[in-house]
């Protein structure tokens, strides 16, 4: 396995490189953080850019290592990160890529990459915890549509989004793995009430979703009826496998920044502290070649990420917790301010230990499918 990068793809990392120097200066000022319908027209106004330069496809439809390189090159200049455009891009995009027919990934794809439309995520429900396939939601047939009923909650960018990744019961009878499907919903069909949800870091990203009756056609279902479990795996592998690639280099950066604010404000005398930002430097590091190796395989094995991803996604949530604790050890009691990026980053970080998977629902894979552990009880 080769991980340093070839020539061609250094020749790809110039041409980006000077694009973005050409591009960024024309960027507006970006939007306020809680005004996420002006959020969702800046990212998406950013995604068109990046299609019209043939760099929009880069995210799932282009070489793995090139992709590690946009992210490098966007987060060096400063770029806009995919915003609301995450859940398209980076894993209901990716699944119907790899899982939808023709016509369904003429229909879905062209428009995530355009920046034309944003989805959503409809996978957790109340009282399901981490269970994921324990979920309630019901959709029975009637004639070419499924009718469905249901509640959903953490719906991440609902308020703005077009279309919904949604698992619904289509058997109910089934063992509860195997009367799953998965739908592609409309968010403005009747029958979609969204009600946005505060986080602990006063954002609104999340909202509870209540479905009354609402009618989604047959033909909106990826893959066989009542095989949405194996889809949903699908989709999980890119959630937890190559969806938060991009953050691993922003942390770095902030990283760098932390060791820059300690040596103004007087904490980089502190050798505990001095230690803490070295090992977390290494930590990262292990993980920037954790993803290298994940992405190498991936593209080996069918560019569906592998289990490898819950290793990631494990070791991530950790490392990104502990990042933002450290922030707060250099800021001191700039740390309580709200107002400021570093804070509010810390508030979500706790989000992580739950996001794509509790930990220690990674952890059981990891012990089962790596490890090969016996199956828990």
């Amino acid at each position: 396995m080769e991980l340093d990068y070839s020539a061609e793809e250094e020749e790809f990392r110039a041409r980006l490189r000077h694009w973005l120097g050409t591009e960024l200066p024309k960027l507006p000022a970006r939007p306020d953080p809680l005004d996420w319908p002006a959020r969702r027209a800046y990212d998406c106004g950013w995604q068109r850019r990046l299609y019209d330069a043939g760099y929009g496809h880069v995210h799932w439809d282009g070489s793995p290592t090139r992709r590690l390189i946009f992210l490098e090159e966007t987060e060096r200049a400063g770029a806009p990160y995919v915003g609301a455009g995450f859940v398209g891009l980076l894993h209901a995009g990716p699944t119907i890529a790899a899982e939808g027919t023709p016509e369904q990934r003429e229909r879905w794809l062209e428009p995530v990459l355009r920046g034309d439309a944003v989805w959503c995520q409809g996978f957790s429900e109340p009282e399901a915890g981490s269970d994921l396939a324990s979920l309630r939601t019901r959709a029975v047939r009637d004639g070419d549509a499924y009718v469905v009923t249901g509640h959903k909650i953490w719906t991440s960018h609902a308020e703005i989004a077009d279309w919904c990744e949604l698992l619904v019961r289509t058997d109910p009878d089934a063992p509860k793995h195997r009367g799953i499907s998965w739908l592609a919903m409309p968010m403005d069909a009747p029958g979609i009430t969204v009600r946005p949800l505060r986080t602990l870091a006063g954002t609104a990203e999340f909202a509870e979703v209540f479905l009354d009756e609402v009618r989604v056609p047959v033909a909106n279902r990826v893959g066989a009826e009542n095989d949405g479990w194996r889809v949903t795996l699908v989709t999980l592998s890119f959630e937890r496998g190559t969806a938060f690639v991009g953050e691993v280099v922003a942390c770095r950066r902030v990283l760098g920044e932390l060791a820059r604010t300690a040596r103004k404000n007087g904490r980089w005398d502190d050798p505990v502290l001095r230690r803490r930002l070295g090992r977390l430097g290494a930590e990262f590091q292990a993980l920037w070649r954790l993803i290298q190796w994940n992405v190498s395989e991936a593209a080996a094995t069918g560019a569906v990420p592998g289990t490898g991803g819950s290793v990631f996604k494990l070791s991530y949530s950790h490392a990104r917790q502990e990042l933002y604790d450290a922030a707060a050890a250099v800021l001191g009691p700039d740390a309580l301010d709200l107002g400021r990026e570093w804070p509010r980053d810390r508030l979500s970080s706790l989000s992580y230990t739950i996001a794509a998977g509790t930990s220690q629902i990674q952890r059981n894979i990891v012990a089962e499918r790596v490890l090969g552990l016996p199956k828990g009880r």
